[in-house]
């Protein structure tokens, strides 16, 4: 297994949920956590829990990825806290309204904004650095949805089909620079966005736990360097 001990991660949503289970679990592997969301109250809680309980050292850094100047900063920051950046999680992601008939506009906006350009801001913020460097890990997290489309899915599952397709183009753009690429597709995770479409209340089989998502990110980044797990689907038995 490859060693995470000293390395640094960022996550972006990174305040509740998977963005939260993956800070702790690569914390407890001796990451630094650079943890980015726009509650600033709640990453400033989890900083306070990770560096009382981890070897792994935590930042907060208020961040919305819909704003390329915010990434940039967050960027900037890890960098001069912890110097290289090893590990870049693109977590951040909504979804909301997603029919086309009938559809709220600012909604298919507000999912574009998010999980479609805010996963590309934060790449081309760390993939040069890590091409220059030989090694890196870039991390997205689309979804089952990125997959499988639904009649209420339409738009939300466009953005997440755009992550994988970010995520294959980025694994063949960076083939032999060492820099390695990961699409994560979970299914359904119990988190507030499962609380919000009800699925907790009517899944007929057991629902992941955020950590299952995060010990998927560890499996991954700990494969020797030569390695690259390119897309894993993660769904509830």
């Amino acid at each position: 297994m490859n060693s995470l001990k000293g390395k640094t991660a960022i996550i972006t949503g990174a305040s509740s949920g998977i963005g939260k289970a993956i800070a702790k679990n690569l914390a407890k592997h001796e990451v630094n956590v650079v943890l980015a969301a726009r509650s600033e109250e709640k990453l400033q809680k989890l900083a306070k829990e990770i560096n009382e309980n981890n070897a792994g050292k935590a930042l907060a850094v208020k961040t919305d990825v819909m704003d390329q100047s915010q990434i940039s900063s967050l960027v900037a920051e890890a960098r001069d806290v912890f110097g290289t950046i090893d590990l870049y999680v693109n977590n951040a992601g909504v979804m909301l309204e997603s029919t086309v008939q009938g559809g709220n506009v600012s909604d298919w906006e507000l999912m574009i904004d998010v999980n479609i350009k805010g996963v590309l801001y934060g790449i081309n913020e760390v993939v040069g650095e890590m091409v220059e460097r030989g090694s890196g890990h870039i991390f997205n997290i689309s979804s089952v949805s990125g997959k499988e489309v639904t009649k209420m899915s339409t738009v939300y599952s466009a953005t997440k089909f755009a992550v994988r397709a970010i995520s294959e183009g980025m694994e063949k753009e960076l083939a032999r620079t060492g820099v390695r690429v990961t699409n994560i597709s979970p299914g359904m995770v119990d988190t507030d966005l499962a609380s919000w479409r009800g699925m907790n209340k009517k899944a007929e089989r057991k629902i992941l736990r955020a950590d299952d998502i995060a010990e998927a990110i560890i499996y991954a980044a700990t494969q020797p360097e030569h390695v690259n797990i390119n897309e894993l689907t993660i769904r509830p038995v």
